[in-house]
């Protein structure tokens, strides 16, 4: 599993950043660079396996959380025998989010230091079911493309619920997204995720939707890092009563809301990084 670093690679406090269901380690460029400039600390951003440059599972049935968390301890284990950990944080976006809610939720895990501050981007222990049917119309097709222009307008179109970015904002998040399909100099672009992550995601029902809502509620009320819950106010994936809810119970989250954004803030904006780095370094 690769991932990108920020900072001061000795320094006692981690924040690690975890991209979204088909995204890359490199979404979080914008607010790994504003954290370790406003702050002394190492960011880690993680490419979860079958995306980005980590290598690509044998078993696609593999792409699912329990795979993605034991990653992750294996990973702080890892920094940790770099440079002794003493403070971690956690900011997930969307899927990211699922695997801190396991890793932070989990009675007894292994980990270098307890998760201090928590950021859960526009995901919580519901997922509406709508967002899901959604999501699965187009996971797994990778496509090709003629230019990484012409693939950040096809992605643009699927993704417009990340709310207004501009043109050069935009292409930015999409770049690392891409690869050439072979090494000639006019070969075409396509998405550079394994496909075969949308197996698992595919045989997902209603029913067991729900079931796993059950499981994902009593990680979320196990909970004892201080909390943060961001929500875009158009999302289709997080209810505004579900963000409510889980400033009710478990670690009593408090919820910021960004208008204009649906699913899912790319914390790239001055007012999303800044309610970020403003959580975790206050």
């Amino acid at each position: 599993m690769a991932y990108w670093q920020w900072g001061r690679p000795d320094s006692a406090h981690l924040v690690v950043c975890v991209h979204g269901l088909s995204r890359q380690g490199r979404d979080f460029d914008v607010l790994a660079r504003a954290l370790s400039e406003q702050g002394d600390l190492r960011v880690v951003c993680p490419d979860v396996v079958g995306r980005g440059e980590s290598d690509w599972l044998k078993d696609p049935m593999g792409y699912q959380l329990r795979t993605y968390a034991g990653d992750m301890l294996a990973m702080l284990g890892q920094l940790h025998a770099q440079a002794p950990v003493a403070s971690l944080d956690w900011v997930g976006t969307s899927m990211g989010g699922l695997i801190g809610i396991a890793v932070c939720g989990t009675p007894g895990l292994p980990l270098p230091a307890p998760v201090r501050r928590l950021v859960l981007n526009d995901v919580g222990p519901a997922i509406q079911w709508q967002a899901i049917v959604r999501i699965g119309t187009y996971l797994g097709q990778a496509g090709h493309f003629g230019s990484v222009q012409e693939a950040a307008d096809a992605m643009w179109a699927i993704s417009q619920s990340f709310g207004p970015h501009t043109p050069e904002q935009w292409l930015a998040l999409s770049r690392p997204m891409l690869r050439r399909v072979s090494e000639a100099a006019d070969a075409k672009w396509r998405l550079h995720y394994d496909p075969a992550i949308a197996v698992p995601f595919k045989q997902e029902t209603e029913e067991s939707a729900r079931q796993g809502e059950a499981t994902l509620g009593q990680l979320y009320d196990n909970i004892k890092a201080e909390t943060l819950v961001i929500r875009g106010a158009q999302s289709d994936l997080l209810s505004s009563q579900t963000a409510q809810a889980m400033t009710q119970r478990g670690p009593r989250a408090r919820v910021v809301e960004f208008d204009g954004v649906g699913h899912a803030p790319t914390l790239i904006t001055p007012d999303q990084v800044a309610a970020v780095t403003g959580f975790l370094l206050s």
